[in-house]
Formats: C-alpha cells, structure tokens, sequence
C-alpha cells in the first residue's frame, strides 16, 4: 500500500494496480503491529476522511548510513570552507597577526607564526574523525529504534492532507 500526501484533499478510491515503478517501491507502508487500531473517520468530516495512520516498525541500517555519511561529509565541507574564510578575514583585520604577536611576547618567542596549512589539516583530520564517529552513533541509534520497535511497536505517524 502506498502512501500518498497532498492532492485536493478529498478521498480517493483505491488506484487500479499499475506496474510497480521505483518511487513506489520506496513508499511502502509496513504492516501495523497487532493489537493497534486505526482510527474511525467522523461520518460528514472531509478532514478525517485524508487521514492516514502509519506505524514505523523498522528502519534499513543501510539508508541510514548512507544517509549520515552524507549528512556529515556535507556539515564538514561547510564547516571547512567556512573556517577558511574566517581564517581569511582575521588575517585581513590583523587579528591574526596580532595573535601572533602576543603568542610571541607570551612564550618568549620572537617570530612566533601560525602555520596556516597546518590548522587546516589538523581541522580536517578532526573533522574526519568526528565524521566517522558521527556516523557510527547515527548507525547504532538507527540499530537500537529497530530493535525497540520490535518490542514496543515503533512510532506512529499520522499524516493529515490539507485541504
């Protein structure tokens, strides 16, 4: 059974069965555990009557880590790129150097210098391993709902069409 939100907001017959396409694979519902029941419709309500009841009992491991793998390799590219231009506009001000300055006077070093290219590769590195521990806790979270949804039933959802 495919899930279907929006439209005109009033109900719709069944659909004759078409060829399955790729989009309605991945819009399926599954089954509702037993012993829950779905909601009657008020008699003459048109909002009650494009309410849909769904129950997420399972969730693929496998999407969610290709999911978080993204997520988090985009949140590091943003975060680095955006470190790079306030890396940028410091040095433009002269905070930068006047950072410098007061390292140098504090450790009693005379040319005290930040190395750029190294903070960025330290900032990589470390953003790289937040990345993979990122994903690992997305993953095993997904893993533990999975198998607290089989005990308790999942979270259920119910989607409303405007009207």
């Amino acid at each position: 059974m495919a899930v279907e939100v929006g439209g005109t907001g009033a109900p719709q017959g069944p659909k004759p069965a078409a060829a399955p396409t790729r989009a309605s694979q991945r819009a399926t519902v599954l089954p509702q555990p037993s012993g829950v029941v779905s909601p009657a419709p008020v008699a003459g309500s048109a909002r009650a009557a494009g309410r849909r009841r769904t129950v997420v009992t399972r969730v693929d491991l496998w999407s969610v880590l290709k999911l978080s793998v993204l997520f988090y390799v985009c949140a590091l590219l943003v975060m680095t790129v955006a470190g790079i231009a306030l890396w940028m506009i410091a040095s433009a001000v002269g905070v930068v150097e006047n950072s410098e300055q007061f390292m140098g006077d504090l450790l009693s070093a005379d040319d005290f210098r930040f190395l750029s290219a190294s903070i960025l590769e330290g900032g990589a590195l470390i953003g790289l391993a937040l990345v993979i521990l990122g994903v690992i806790l997305t993953v095993l979270a997904a893993a533990f709902y999975n198998l607290f949804a089989q005990l308790i039933g999942g979270v259920e959802l119910i989607v409303q069409d405007e009207a």
